[in-house]
């Protein structure tokens, strides 16, 4: 995901890295020293686990940014909503309509412009 918010302060990409390279030690080691397989095993089982939580991190980022943007496109369509009344716009709340139609929030043809 290159499109990382400000916000977030961890570099996911970089925290893959140093998994990737703690499970190629984590080989080398277990080729090494196989009297001790089960514990390579184990800490294997749990540097797997971090690549879940990365893929996991990275949906919820997406799914945040989408809220993100809805939230900023119903804030601009309540402006323009209010402006539009303000203005004495025969369909001032077509803003609002058209946003909330964009987001799922009403079917296609219902109240008003289409």
């Amino acid at each position: 995901m290159t499109d990382i918010p400000e916000h977030v302060k961890i570099d996911l990409q970089e925290v893959r890295t140093r998994n990737l390279a703690a499970r190629e030690i984590v080989s080398a080691l277990s080729d090494a020293m196989p009297a001790v397989a089960d514990l390579w095993i184990r800490i294997n089982a749990a540097l797997a686990d971090s690549l879940k939580l990365i893929s996991e991190v990275r949906r919820l980022l997406a799914a945040l940014a989408k809220v993100r943007r809805d939230h900023a496109n119903l804030v601009a369509a309540g402006r323009a909503t209010l402006h539009a009344h303000h203005d004495a716009e025969p369909d001032a709340l077509y803003y609002l309509r058209d946003e909330l139609r964009a987001q799922g929030q009403l079917p296609p043809d219902s109240w008003g412009r289409a």
